[in-house]
């Protein structure tokens, strides 16, 4: 087995770990009349009704688990997910929406969603199973707005080069379902929320833009946002008109901490990265190979990313101190600012920048890869390289830079090899970036 094909078995058991349906076994359990969520216990007799709603590229696989722990308890539910990434569920009705853009099936479910959540009374438990891709998937848009200008908003910022954060700012102030409002839909019922973590620091607010957590945000932060990243100017004149009426305080603001609406509200983290790359360390070990996490939160630009990731290879490469063969893992979520019109993702890309920079440097190994199996919208979900990349391209008569220049990485790959290729696999906790040096 070559140093590709190891750094992708190390790869795809950093995924397995963190499959929602292991998650959500450990995290509930019913014993009897009494359900488990976590360090919570509820009595099953004094519950009127079980709800389940939620969305997310994992959340069909999260419902279905529920459901075979509580089968005919639960009342109803509704969770909308990624067109491919259903399961058969029996309670639970399943709807399949756009990502990573709203369409229409996403603006239909999410208002049936929401009449679940209202629906809900003092006696009732409301379980909400979310994950990477909810902010696209449950989605909505004030009545003063169209759902084209919604779609057009994520367009922009997602290829803006803001970070999720930012974008999620904007988005919770043009929802009524986002930034905490869907815990204000569903009080006085209880709420859980089992949540897979798709970002840097495991922030319930910003997963799937936060749904049922505290916002912190302000409709000034969303327009500050737009400025910086220079998205104002290219959005009709009623969405801007719209955040700044929030900003003059003649919208309500989304619900902040203390808000009595979270009383009866628990965000539970039931997966995130770093649990993927403890399982991805213990693999590289398998293989005689010294392993190291150095960081779960990495950010940036990709190309100020890839130089940092070179860099680290080329340091651990010319230690002589360090114990070689050796395997670097980190994890995150890189941004890319789209300028040309080719097909790729982050990750694709990022390691076609680390390509580059490998040329000439053997001895380097270099994968990059999304745990949800799809990287941007191409069948993808990564990309492993090494320094024989570059020479490969060059006896193709292909040229790196072209591709680079139109951020076309998919394509790149597809015609010279190098593709991790693993379809949806149910599940999203950011990406991997595994790196073995000889």
């Amino acid at each position: 087995m070559n140093r590709r094909q190891i750094a992708e078995q190390i790869f795809l058991t950093g995924i397995e770990s963190v499959l929602p349906d292991k998650l959500i076994t450990s995290t509930m359990v019913l014993t009897g009349n009494s359900l488990h969520i976590g360090q919570m216990t509820f009595l099953l007799e004094k519950t009127r009704n079980i709800f389940v709603i939620g969305a997310g590229k994992a959340s069909a696989i999260m419902a279905r688990e529920v459901e075979k722990i509580l089968g005919d308890r639960i009342t109803r539910g509704h969770i909308i997910v990624k067109y491919g990434h259903s399961t058969d569920l029996k309670k639970i009705k399943i709807s399949e929406a756009g990502h990573p853009f709203p369409d229409s099936n996403g603006f239909k479910a999410t208002k049936e969603l929401l009449e679940i959540a209202r629906e809900a009374g003092p006696e009732d438990l409301v379980i909400c199973l979310l994950s990477g891709g909810g902010s696209s998937l449950m989605c909505d848009c004030p009545d003063e707005l169209t759902p084209d200008d919604l779609v057009l908003v994520n367009k922009l910022l997602v290829n803006s080069g803001a970070g999720i954060r930012e974008i999620n700012a904007v988005r919770k102030h043009l929802s009524n379902v986002k930034g905490g409002r869907l815990a204000g839909a569903v009080y006085p019922a209880t709420l859980v929320s089992l949540i897979l973590s798709d970002v840097i620091g495991d922030h319930p607010d910003i997963i799937a833009s936060g749904p049922t957590a505290p916002d912190p945000t302000s409709y000034i932060d969303a327009i500050e946002v737009l400025e910086k990243f220079g998205i104002k100017t290219k959005l009709p004149a009623r969405v801007i008109d719209y955040l700044y009426e929030g900003a003059m305080c003649r919208k309500p603001e989304t619900p902040k901490p203390g808000d009595v609406i979270f009383n009866k509200t628990s965000n539970i983290i039931i997966g995130s990265n770093r649990i993927a790359l403890e399982s991805a360390r213990l693999k590289a070990q398998e293989f005689n190979i010294n392993a190291v996490i150095t960081e779960d939160e990495l950010q940036g630009d990709a190309v100020s990313v890839s130089e940092y990731l070179v860099d680290a290879a080329l340091k651990y490469r010319n230690d002589k101190h360090e114990v070689k063969p050796v395997c670097i893992l980190l994890g995150g979520e890189t941004t890319i600012k789209m300028t040309g019109n080719g097909t790729g993702g982050r990750n694709q890309h990022l390691a076609l920048l680390c390509a580059r920079l490998l040329d000439n440097k053997p001895g380097i190994t270099i994968l990059c890869g999304g745990t949800d199996g799809t990287d941007g919208p191409s069948k993808a979900a990564g990309a492993v390289v090494d320094y024989e990349t570059i020479i490969t391209a060059f006896n193709k008569n292909i040229d790196p830079e072209e591709y680079i220049k139109d951020f076309n990485s998919y394509n790149f790959f597809r015609k010279i090899g190098g593709h991790i290729i693993t379809g949806p696999t149910m599940t999203n906790v950011m990406d991997i970036v595994i790196i073995i040096v000889d």
